[in-house]
């Protein structure tokens, strides 16, 4: 059986100095090969830790051996703040399935997106269409299935990505290989759904070679921003769409050209799924795109590169594989781009920006916080094989560096993923093996004081606002210790009715808006010593 244990972290500083304090560790432990794939921050500031695990036998209760499985499952495990197993639950199919992606949705709950290599049966309700499928699952706050959707074709499909859009909507993102109708040996396929999980339409967009999506995010206006690792020529010729019953299918060729063996291909989709504009960036070498984020200015790419000074790559790299990252505005352009090296192969696998407080400039980025790990390449560092943060100012340049380390030293220790939460605080998640096939899942809380200053605060938060059913109220008062407080939450009509009382000891607290009607409310918090007020819209 996995078991949940608790330990004590020692941090090490390569450079500067920085007020971190370990929160907690979990390590979730395993005698398979355990593939951690993301941590999820959900809506009431808890932690989804998803990836992809072979069950232990004695997992399962005897009356449930039927729903066994010898493969690879969907896995996942939420956790409190506090760092205390909330619930676990497996999606199983009757041969492996991969979880790639998972997003927390408006409406609370999560969408989880992954491939499958099974047909019905177990928790699978659809037919495989034919190879590796889209597996997609969505569920409610405790884990409980809502609706689940197969989508794919003969060819083989793997999921990477999955972002909810501002219509409620999702985009979901991978590859397909081998497709008889697409470009090259493998293309990216973006499938846009409604909240419901109606498929709306496909996009296959690809170059005469290898296109991989790794990374897509959700842009202001309600589009999204995809990174592809690209190994692609440009292709002559224009897009094309094929319009059937229940969907339309466009087909879209690169046609921008890389500048070296591999490069980072960005490109911009509108709300409605087409693409807007694309760009290239690399050198003659291999670069790697991993991560995206959005900044107050446009967009930051990350990755790996292995190019000297070359094409429109203006850093050269000291050794092995250094981070390569690229700020650019809304259009594609871009604003500067600077690398860092641990020495070895780098491996950036997560990226946060922080909005700096109102005082400051209200809402422009401060900072710049990077995870990922390093491998040894020839020469053996004592930190390779570390969980490691880079921390940069808005404009790029080093402020700190450390290295994450456990209480007892693993052979191999890979960061999967990388969370700043609101309150300042860093989750850190991965995996850690004792031995080789042993992947044990290892997650850390942080925190930093340094960060957490940066961050702007408010008194009290409310979310999703406007709110259709539930709405939670976040408390932002710096002194306040969770469980040593207690709080009156009020809901007034405009009117100045009182209509709703919620006595609390929680930060967050979750409210029923499903009796209200439609319209504006205000909602008063108060402490021993404190009040605020905010306003709420009912959908």
């Amino acid at each position: 059986m996995k078991k949940l244990g608790m330990s004590m972290l020692t941090l090490c500083s390569i450079l500067g100095v920085s007020a971190q304090e370990v929160v907690w560790q979990k390590d979730i432990r395993s005698s398979t090969q355990d593939f951690l794939s993301q941590v999820t921050t959900t809506i009431d500031q808890q932690y989804l830790i998803t990836g992809s695990s072979i069950r232990p036998d004695n997992n399962q209760p005897a009356s449930d051996n039927k729903k066994q499985n010898n493969g690879y499952d969907f896995h996942l495990v939420k956790l409190n703040q506090q760092g205390e197993e909330v619930w676990e639950k497996y999606f199983s199919g009757k041969n492996h399935d991969f979880l790639s992606a998972t997003v927390n949705t408006q409406e609370g709950g999560f969408l989880l997106a992954g491939s499958s290599y099974s047909g019905k049966g177990l928790d699978k309700k659809d037919d495989s269409k034919g190879g590796s499928d889209f597996w997609l699952i969505r569920i409610n706050e405790f884990g409980d299935e809502l609706w689940q959707k197969t989508i794919g074709s003969a060819a083989d499909e793997e999921t990477r990505a999955v972002i909810q859009t501002t219509d409620f909507g999702f985009f979901v993102a991978g590859n397909v290989q081998n497709s008889p109708k697409g470009y090259g040996s493998k293309d990216v396929l973006v499938v846009r759904l409604d909240k419901n999980g109606k498929e709306l339409s496909q996009l296959i967009l690809g170059g005469k070679g290898l296109d991989e999506v790794e990374k897509m995010i959700p842009t202001k206006d309600g589009g999204a921003l995809l990174g592809i690792y690209s190994r692609s020529a440009a292709l002559a010729g224009s897009g094309k769409t094929e319009a059937g019953s229940s969907k339309t299918i466009n087909y879209q060729p690169k046609t921008s050209n890389n500048f070296g063996e591999g490069d980072y291909w960005i490109v911009k989709l509108s709300k409605d799924g087409k693409v807007e504009w694309e760009k290239n960036f690399g050198g003659k070498g291999d670069d790697h795109v991993r991560t995206l984020t959005l900044t107050s200015t446009g967009y930051l790419i990350g990755g790996e590169s292995r190019s000297e000074r070359s094409g429109n790559k203006s850093v050269g790299i000291e050794e092995g594989t250094d981070l390569w990252l690229i700020s650019i505005d809304e259009r594609g352009e871009e604003i500067w781009q600077k690398s860092y090296s641990f020495k070895n192969r780098d491996v950036l696998m997560g990226m946060s920006v922080i909005a700096g407080k109102q005082e400051d400039g209200g809402g422009k980025s401060k900072g710049i916080l990077l995870g990922g790990y390093t491998q040894a390449e020839g020469r053996i560092e004592n930190d390779d094989e570390t969980f490691w943060m880079l921390y940069l100012d808005q404009n790029g340049n080093e402020q700190w560096r450390k290295h994450v380390k456990g209480e007892s030293r693993k052979k191999e220790e890979r960061l999967s993923d990388i969370k700043l939460n609101r309150d300042g605080s860093i989750i850190l998640a991965g995996t850690s093996a004792e031995e080789l096939g042993k992947e044990n899942w290892k997650i850390v809380k942080l925190g930093d004081k340094q960060v957490d200053q940066l961050i702007e605060k408010q008194d009290i938060k409310i979310y999703p606002n406007p709110v259709t059913d539930y709405v939670y109220v976040e408390l932002g008062f710096e002194d306040l210790r969770e469980g040593a407080f207690e709080a009156e939450i009020a809901v007034y009509d405009m009117g100045g009715r009182k209509l709703e009382t919620v006595k609390t000891k929680n930060k967050i607290t979750k409210i029923n808006t499903q009796p209200l009607i439609q319209g504006a409310y205000l909602v008063v918090v108060k402490t021993n010593d404190k009040t605020a007020n905010a306003k709420l819209i009912k959908k």
